[in-house]
């Protein structure tokens, strides 16, 4: 159970980069451009994500996890105008997520919650949010490889590096190691980045 947390976290944390630097390719304008009357933004996407991370997560493990308080149907509409209210929502958001996960203890996994009245145990919950969550970013992704076009700078391997990243890879001797590692280690590095554009 251990375990199963530690890569939850770490799961959770990857999807986190790949948000943040979406959103730190992107202008201010290209954070809120809605192609359609029935596709999402960024910002109202985040604007979702945000709802639900702090309803699922605000005192889990006693109450609900769609609050009261929670407005669902007004986080798809655009309320966010600033990339600086998107990024504290986003980092708002992640901390409830974070904060709640890392409160657990190993024996806690297996206690029952509710979620609209639907009993889930603590895993069943996480492995819930982690797949809705990256459902959603990996709609910020595609929006921002479609707002910056040629401009993008890949998240993951670059085309036509796949020689080259394997041959780094297998370079070095086996080892247990969480995938995502990297990403999270790197994140210090590069986390200032997402303000200042």
């Amino acid at each position: 159970m251990d375990s199963y947390l530690n890569s939850a976290i770490s799961q959770f944390k990857y999807y986190q980069i790949l948000g943040d630097k979406t959103i730190a390719q992107l202008s201010e304008e290209q954070l809120f451009i809605q192609n359609s009357e029935v596709e999402n933004s960024i910002g109202v996407i985040i604007n979702h994500l945000w709802g639900n991370m702090m309803s699922r997560w605000t005192d889990f493990k006693t109450t609900d996890g769609e609050k009261e308080f929670r407005k669902r149907d007004q986080e798809f509409e655009t309320v966010i105008i600033t990339k600086e209210e998107l990024l504290n929502k986003w980092d708002e958001g992640w901390n409830c997520l974070f904060g709640a996960l890392e409160s657990l203890k190993r024996d806690e996994l297996e206690d029952i919650i509710y979620i609209r009245n639907q009993g889930h145990t603590i895993v069943e919950a996480i492995n819930r949010q982690l797949s809705h969550y990256s459902y959603h970013v990996g709609q910020i992704v595609l929006l921002g490889k479609i707002a910056k076009k040629k401009d993008w700078e890949s998240l993951s391997i670059s085309k036509g590096d796949s020689k080259n990243y394997n041959q780094e890879k297998f370079s070095k001797e086996k080892k247990k190691t969480h995938f995502t590692e990297e990403y999270i280690n790197k994140k210090s590095n590069d986390n200032n980045n997402i303000r200042n554009k």
